[in-house]
């Protein structure tokens, strides 16, 4: 008779061990590191502050470096638990980092950015376990070569780019990166395979260390490599997973955010492009224009970033909540 008990107590064990590594040893290196990034001049102005304090920039670096590092270290004692469809994820998280690495350099401009993001995606079809997509109150569709060649590829980039947009404030972007992963753990290991995303276990838990860094007032921030490295592994967990429903209301907000800079781009005469807002001398945002989520409330409410930032929180918490209810 099989011991369901002792197969839960060795997953939960190994979960454990995924996720502990790179975060024990990313907490305990990233402070000598933030003090070296520091002192080589890598380092970009905070524009929310009132004294424009510098910043050490594309630490989104140490999160990979970490999560591979960990998962090298622990192959040597659970190499049978580490499925193939592993390294094709950190290839394919190395590739996204490559292209933050050079956005960042020469700005490659979203369109281009992701058509060649789609070929960097391309290698995970072949571990996609299923084709099938269920749709609340519509039922299963076998999407077949069109969910391997179509939406497999794009939704990884796609993603990418939407936490790429949805950023700007302290700790804004990986916070909520960091809910999103820990909803697709928590949803895999009740209806999905964890062991298909061991991977994306190691890099929660880099980031959980790294995030303790960036939140508010941050020490550190994790530049366009770090956007696009995390969001393509959200991307990867999603499809691999299956949870391609599941993982849209996850992402509400990000969606929302990209719609409502479409709209200011279409409106340029109207609301002129601005990247950064301003502080009064209450500490309280002063924000150009409502089309940017992150500048929702604090357009008609005075907040501080640190405010407008939780609040962002909250709303993909509650998505994440809302997805975990909802099949496929």
């Amino acid at each position: 008779m099989v011991d369901i008990s002792a197969i839960i107590g060795s997953v939960s064990f190994i979960t454990l061990v995924f996720y502990a590594v790179p975060f024990l040893f990313l907490i305990f290196t990233i402070p000598t590191i933030i003090h070296k990034m520091r002192e080589s001049g890598f380092v970009v102005k905070d524009m929310y502050k009132k004294d424009f304090p510098e910043v050490p920039a594309n630490g989104g670096l140490l999160i990979l470096i970490t999560a591979i590092f960990s998962i090298s270290i622990l192959s040597l004692f659970y190499s049978k638990c580490i499925p193939p469809v592993t390294y094709v994820m950190i290839m394919i998280a190395s590739l996204f980092a490559f292209f933050g690495t050079l956005d960042d350099i020469i700005n490659i401009g979203r369109p281009a950015k992701l058509i060649l993001l789609y070929y960097c995606s391309y290698s995970l079809i072949p571990f996609i376990p299923t084709t099938m997509v269920y749709a609340p109150l519509l039922g299963k569709f076998d999407l077949g070569i069109l969910y391997l060649q179509l939406i497999v590829p794009f939704y990884i980039p796609i993603v990418a780019n939407l936490t790429n947009m949805h950023s700007g404030f302290n700790g804004l972007a990986p916070g909520l990166s960091l809910i999103i992963l820990i909803a697709i753990l928590i949803k895999s290991m009740f209806f999905g395979d964890i062991f298909n995303i061991l991977f994306l276990i190691s890099l929660t838990g880099a980031l959980t260390a790294y995030f303790l860094y960036e939140k508010y007032p941050s020490k550190i921030f994790w530049g366009n490599i770090g956007a696009l490295t995390v969001g393509a592994s959200i991307g990867m967990g999603i499809v691999i997973e299956g949870f391609l429903i599941s993982g849209f209301i996850m992402l509400i907000p990000h969606t929302i955010n990209f719609l409502l800079y479409v709209y200011w781009r279409l409106n340029t005469q109207k609301y002129p492009l601005a990247k950064f807002g301003s502080i009064r001398e209450d500490g309280t945002l002063e924000v150009p224009n409502p089309l940017t989520l992150k500048w929702v409330l604090p357009y008609y409410y005075r907040m501080t970033e640190r405010q407008a930032t939780h609040a962002m929180y909250a709303f993909t918490g509650l998505c994440c909540i809302a997805a975990f209810f909802v099949q496929g």
